[in-house]
């Protein structure tokens, strides 16, 4: 689905954040933030999702096709000069489409179909550019084939070029939701604040952008 926006998000609480450990950090319920700091914020970060290819066949909302699951990541983006967008598969909309210069901000590596590849599915943000970011929501979306989230066991691993990397579970579940918004990426001009959403929604990248309030406009697009 492609798009044109305006509108800002009101402010939220402040959350704890969550324990620093030397090479992971899980964010969780009771500690769902993180902070990346000036030196960590630097070069490109790798935002990583993999799951599981091939659960086991079960009735439900979401039944397998013959080629097994195909579980999209994106993410919706703005600038701090007001652009919005997405970055997913579906429409091709492989890379952002407001860039302040010859390369993205936010572009995705490919997509996989099958889920066969060991590797997931890759987002990357250009750290370099974070004057530029004013916030990035990252999201799944169950595009075909998979009978529900906890059959897909899915994990979204952000990897920075320094220090820990960050970890969020899809270990929460609603059978009745294709879509999850996973992660909000923001900069609070000292830093970027990274915060666990895992946020089910009933609809698609529409209601996903009615939930956060990104408003864009919205066609059908497909894959």
């Amino acid at each position: 689905m492609p798009i044109d926006y305006t509108k800002r998000p009101a402010s939220t609480p402040q959350t704890p954040a969550a324990p620093v450990s030397l090479t992971k950090v899980t964010l969780t319920k009771s500690s769902p933030t993180v902070s990346l700091t000036k030196e960590t914020a630097a070069g490109t970060l790798r935002v990583n999702l993999n799951w599981n290819a091939r659960p086991q066949q079960s009735a439900g909302f979401f039944k397998r096709r013959q080629g097994g699951i195909d579980l999209d990541l994106g993410c919706l983006y703005e600038y701090t000069d007001g652009s919005k967008g997405v970055v997913q598969a579906l429409g091709n909309a492989f890379r952002d489409r407001h860039s302040f210069g010859p390369q993205p901000i936010c572009w995705l590596d490919g997509d996989d179909r099958s889920g066969s590849n060991t590797g997931g599915e890759n987002l990357y943000v250009d750290l370099r550019q974070l004057a530029n970011i004013r916030r990035i929501l990252v999201f799944a979306y169950i595009y075909e084939g998979v009978p529900s989230w906890a059959a897909a066991d899915g994990v979204v691993t952000l990897m920075p070029v320094a220090g820990p990397r960050v970890e969020v579970c899809l270990d929460e579940h609603d059978a009745n939701s294709p879509m999850c918004a996973i992660a909000m990426l923001e900069n609070t001009g000292a830093d970027l604040a990274v915060r666990r959403e895992m946020r089910y929604i009933r609809g698609d990248q529409q209601a996903l952008d009615r939930a956060y309030g990104w408003g864009l406009r919205w066609s059908a697009g497909r894959k």
